[in-house]
């Protein structure tokens, strides 16, 4: 079996863990694949054989890769997908960061995960994705989303105004500094930290969250991922900026940008023991009495 591995820094705490990996897959007769610039730095301070096989594209993923493993935080699991894409291929994130609403294998079950994964004591939950078509076509062929689609003013400190339809149907026009349009998987980002609701995965929805918005009687609002979102911006300056997942790019005022869902999904592996519900409860400290 092939295992495609990425990960984005290679330290003398990382490399403890990305040896042990390797020696996991040994043991198991599975074959490392590594992405390029990983496979340099720990050729660099690793050590490790210059003739393990590497991957440098989405493209590489359309056949001979059985299994990806990101190892580091959430920013990792979704560089991770941008790999992935549309091939099927499935993924275990392996946490060294902090959070890890995405990455949420501990480091120290490295051994256990990838046991339990070769006996197939695991199910795919289907993680869905956005689409983004602008007049610019400013993204290419990168131009979706696991976490969300970000409109926001640039560097004024002026309101903008984000007008918003939903299937065609005026819906708003956000006085803010900005709009996230989340998937259920990012409803724990920045949808989180601007107030928006946590929606586990597997729901077919979409959130609308303003950034700041004037009119504190405007909410986050939560569609169906089968209606198409437009949107288009209004200010005083030019430009503005339009994120996926943190890949920004400079948008124009008046510029249309259409949100949909994606037409694929990604198979990230779950464990019976690591459950999204008991992911949330300890990463938040839900239950958990402070007050003595």
């Amino acid at each position: 079996m092939n295992v495609a591995i990425y990960g984005r820094k290679v330290n003398k705490q990382s490399i403890v863990y990305f040896n042990e990996l390797f020696e996991v897959l040994k043991a198991f007769g599975w074959t490392p694949v590594l992405e390029k610039e990983l496979k340099e730095q720990l050729v660099a301070k690793g050590g490790i054989s210059e003739k393990i096989d590497e991957f440098t594209s989405h493209a590489d993923f359309k056949s001979g890769i059985d299994l990806t493993i990101s190892l580091g935080g959430d920013g990792t699991f979704i560089k991770t997908v941008g790999f992935i894409r549309d091939s099927g291929v499935p993924i275990i994130g392996i946490n060294t960061g902090r959070l890890g609403f995405l990455a949420n294998i501990s480091k120290e079950q490295i051994k256990v995960a990838l046991n339990q994964f070769r006996e197939k004591k695991f199910e795919f939950q289907k993680r869905s994705l956005l689409r983004v078509q602008t007049e610019e076509d400013l993204f290419g062929e990168d131009n979706f989303a696991l976490n969300e689609v970000t409109i926001q003013k640039r560097d004024t400190a002026s309101m903008i105004t984000v007008h918003a339809s939903l299937d065609n149907k005026y819906l708003n026009s956000y006085w803010a500094d900005g709009l996230i349009v989340s998937t259920p998987t990012g409803s724990t980002a920045y949808n989180l930290s601007c107030g928006g609701p946590i929606i586990t995965p597997g729901c077919q929805v979409h959130i609308l969250t303003p950034i700041a918005p004037h009119n504190l009687n405007v909410r986050p609002v939560v569609v169906p991922d089968h209606m198409p979102i437009k949107l288009s911006i209004e200010g005083r300056e030019r430009r503005y900026l339009i994120s996926l997942d943190g890949n920004s790019k400079n948008i124009r005022q008046g510029e249309e940008v259409l949100i949909t869902k994606a037409e694929f999904m990604i198979n990230v592996v779950k464990f019976e023991d690591n459950n999204f519900l008991d992911t949330i409860r300890n990463k938040m400290l839900w239950g958990i009495d402070k007050r003595n």
